[in-house]
């Protein structure tokens, strides 16, 4: 047993530590293994109506605290001790190795500016402006059609979410599929069927949106999302699916998803885009950029950052600071600056026609 586990902890410590070619990573496993994973995966967890990540994180906590207690009254409360001290770094090992083997080596792919036709060159502040610029004319133009599919489209992905069977947005998962062949896929990704989760209340604490779990590869929506919010939501999530862990590229996947969609997904994305292109922009230039923005947009603005405030502050920072060294250690040094690299992405990637990507 001893011998299993110091080969279990070597082997995680030699996946975290041993650096892997990207062009290996990609070929392999993103294009061939990943795919093959998810085929099956991600269509079994749609099966459940319920989260599979919380059930086995149940079932974890209380084998461990029913073994924990065995031990105590067996052998005594210091051996017990120790004895969880092991067991815990071997379960550790284990779930980092099954981490990496079921989603995580995603991180060490190919990056997605290698696979454009990027310039670095077009990535400056006057473009970043006029990117801004046009999704505020995209949003102002957008907003009425879109919230007039609003009430029926919201009412019935409530109703399929509350129920446990989730609801997709029409259409959306066709607009993602376009998305991924833009992006010179041929293997598509299986959309993941949103869940509720018992984390509910930690998501709205530390204003989390969604998250894809990355062992059963399910996705996992906060409830109180905004239906305007939802779609960008929804693909960023199925952008991790289909294999893009970058934030920046699951960002970049996911407007470009949410483009080749109805009025709805189409204001989505270009309001998210627009918040990231805010943020990485001096306040004067910010402000100027914001007040071209109409009234519908505006409120819609003003409602979310209303829901972003009814986070804890201290949960909210905490789970930021969490997540920011999560990404460091996967090999993305901007940690969750990466989500607002989206903007750079988009400026150096030679867009045809303002949507499609080029392929080098």
């Amino acid at each position: 047993m001893r011998f299993v586990r110091v080969i279990l902890v070597t082997m995680a410590l030699a996946a975290a530590a041993v650096p892997l070619p990207s062009r290996l990573v990609e070929a392999w496993y993103s294009r061939r293994f990943y795919p093959a994973i998810q085929g099956v995966v991600t269509p079994l967890s749609n099966s459940v109506p319920v989260a599979l990540l919380d059930i086995a994180a149940l079932v974890l906590l209380v084998t461990l605290a029913i073994g924990f207690w065995r031990r105590v009254r067996t052998a005594g409360m210091l051996r017990a001790l120790v004895s969880s001290v092991l067991s815990r770094v071997t379960l550790t090992a284990i779930v980092f190795l099954l981490f990496l083997a079921l989603w995580g080596l995603n991180y060490r792919r190919v990056p997605l500016d290698e696979k454009l036709e990027y310039d670095r060159s077009r990535v400056t502040g006057e473009a970043a402006i006029r990117l801004g610029n046009h999704a505020v004319r995209e949003v102002n133009a957008l907003h009425a059609a879109a919230h007039k599919l609003d009430a029926g489209l919201d009412a019935g992905f409530d109703a399929g979410l509350n129920a446990g069977v989730g609801m997709q947005w029409p259409g959306l998962d066709t607009a993602f599929v376009s998305a991924q062949r833009m992006l010179g896929s041929d293997r598509f990704a299986v959309p993941g069927v949103p869940k509720r989760s018992l984390l509910e209340r930690y998501f709205r604490a530390a204003a989390i949106d969604g998250m894809t779990d990355p062992f059963f590869l399910e996705v996992i929506l906060n409830p109180d999302a905004l239906p305007f919010e939802r779609p960008f939501v929804l693909t960023h999530e199925w952008a991790h699916l289909a294999g893009y862990a970058n934030e920046a590229e699951a960002n970049f996947v996911a407007w470009l998803a949410c483009s080749q969609g109805d009025s709805m997904a189409r204001y989505s994305g270009w309001l998210a885009i627009f918040e990231h292109v805010a943020a990485s922009l001096p306040k004067a230039d910010r402000t100027a950029l914001t007040s071209q923005l109409a009234a519908g947009p505006r409120r819609d603005l003003q409602e979310a950052a209303a829901r972003y405030a009814k986070a804890s502050p201290v949960v909210r920072t905490a789970a930021r600071d969490v997540y920011d060294a999560y990404l460091r250690a996967n090999r993305v040094n901007e940690g969750v600056a990466n989500y607002t690299a989206v903007v750079r992405l988009m400026l150096g990637a030679g867009l045809e026609d303002g949507r499609r990507p080029k392929l080098r």
